[in-house]
Formats: structure tokens, sequence, C-alpha cells
């Protein structure tokens, strides 16, 4: 497969949709795609994933798409067959859509995601040129070459290669280079040391006023303990299993005043060498404070 230094335009075609039409174009080019839903999720072409209830991340073996009786969602789902893509199966899925993503290590690609300015800046001033396309918050750097996908290599850095997928956000702009050595490094390297989560606990006095039963440390310790247990065996599901366990500890612990900053850091943290971003983790905290009442 060839890989192009500049994309063509999309071809026009009145009679598809366009995001099927964009799809379908992608897939000439020998890019791997896939619908997303809104807010950039994947649209599950089964009951067991529609809107989101397996956690958007497919039931996955090692290397392929989820057990469901079509092609459902996620990285694993996407394809460059246009037999697929137009097919009664994923009909559903394009009336959902509401923009394209795209498998960058199916076709041997490399996606930088700079997620804010100063991640841009850092790109700008340390890595070698090649196609930018811009973002809603920054940039993407896309290089010709895959390697596994890592969140978090620097601060507002992840790479999106294999296992993984990307929002096409047009043709950009200059033409795709080869994958740089110092790219791959941060591929091998440990994800960047988590900081402490800025969100604080609002909590609220027992009802009768009587001591509470977490001033045990041992109590609370298996808590937390068997959170980040059951984070970390999570094969898939990233994201629900987080936000549950989230929600659990705060259930459990979030009303008496005992769950401290230490607490949350060790949540966030095991979430994070998950693969979770900073951002996904603060943001399954609030829904669960929300969901709580808190």
């Amino acid at each position: 497969m060839t890989h192009p230094t500049d994309f063509p335009r999309d071809p026009a075609s009145p009679a598809l949709p366009t995001h099927l039409r964009t799809a379908l174009w992608l897939a000439e080019l020998g890019i791997p795609v896939l619908p997303l839903r809104e807010g950039k999720l994947p649209v599950g072409n089964c009951p067991t994933c529609a809107g989101g209830a397996c956690g958007d991340r497919p039931h996955m073996k090692a290397a392929g798409p989820c057990e469901c009786p079509a092609p459902c969602h996620g990285w694993a789902a996407a394809t460059t067959d246009p037999t697929i893509l137009t097919s009664p199966a994923w009909a559903r899925a394009w009336k959902q859509a509401g923009a394209v993503a795209y498998h960058p290590g199916g076709a041997r690609l490399t996606v930088v995601d700079l997620d804010n300015t100063d991640a841009v800046t850092w790109a700008r001033q340390t890595l070698p040129a090649t196609k930018v396309v811009a973002t809603t918050r920054g940039e993407h750097w896309i290089y010709r070459g895959a390697i596994r996908s890592v969140n978090g290599v620097r601060e507002g850095v992840d790479l999106k290669s294999t296992m993984a997928y990307a929002q096409w956000r047009g043709p950009g702009t200059g033409s795709v280079a080869p994958l740089p050595a110092i790219v791959r490094a941060l591929a091998v390297k440990e994800p960047t040391v988590v900081r402490q989560a800025p969100c604080a606990v609002t909590v609220r006095a027992l009802a009768g006023g009587g001591e509470c039963r977490h001033r045990s440390p041992a109590y609370l310790e298996r808590g937390i303990a068997m959170a980040e247990k059951r984070i970390n065996e999570a094969p898939d599901a990233i994201h629900k299993t987080v936000y549950r366990m989230f929600l659990a500890v705060l259930s459990a612990h979030g009303w008496c005043g005992c769950l401290t900053e230490a607490h949350i850091g060790r949540l966030f943290t095991a979430a994070q060498e998950k693969g979770e971003s900073l951002r996904h983790c603060e943001d399954a905290w609030n829904n669960a404070r929300t969901s709580l009442g808190m």
C-alpha cells in the first residue's frame, strides 16, 4: 500500500451521506475507517454495544473485532472494504454518525495528538516537519510508520497508532514524513508521572451525626485497594470500569470526609496506568460526583 504525501480532495457524490462519502474516499487510499457518533465515540452496531453500553471499547481478542453478529465499533472494526462500509449492517451506524474516524496503525501511520498549545509548541520545536491537521484544542501530526499507542507520553501528548483510532479532521497541510526516532522513543517510555488530581471532594456530615465507620484505616484501605485492583485487571471497557470504580468509592467513602487527596491520587494513577488521560479521569470523577449529588 502506498501512502499519499498530499491527500486529494474528497470526490463529490451527492447520492451518498457526507460521512460515508468521506469514509469511502479514505478507504480507497488504504486507510481503515469507522463511523463516530457525537462526542467522538464509536457507533455500536449491536445491542451489547449500543449507546456505549460496553464502555466504548469492543470486546476484542488480541487482534480482531468484537464477537457481535455484525461488525461493531472501535479500532478493530475499521475497514477499507467498501462492501462492508455500504452494507445494511452499517447503515444504522452512518445514520447516527457525527464524524469519521480512522485506524492509523492499520494504514501504517502514527498520529501524534497534541492536545493543547504547550504541546503544539513542543512539537514545533522538537519534531521534524510532517503533515499537520488542526483539531479543536491543538493539532494532529501524522507520520508514516506504525508503533504502539500510548497516552500521556508528555503532558498533552498522546500517540495513536495500533489498536487506536483518530478522528478525521480533513487533509491538513504538508506531506507525511517517516516516523522519527524521537517519536518511536516516546512510545517505549513509561507514561509521564501522574500529577495529583486537582478536584477536591465535597462531603456531607453523617445524617445521624454518629462516629464514622471509615475511621478504621483498614476499611478505607480495602476499598481503595479493591478499586485499584479492579481497574488494573479490567481487560476492556476501561472508561466504564474507571467510572464505576470512582462511583463505588465515592458512594462508600465520599460522604464523611475520610477520603483524602492521596486516596484520589491513587485512583487516578491506577486509571492512567491503564491508558486513561488525566482529562478522562477528571471527567469520570466529576460525573460520579454529579450522579451522587455531591
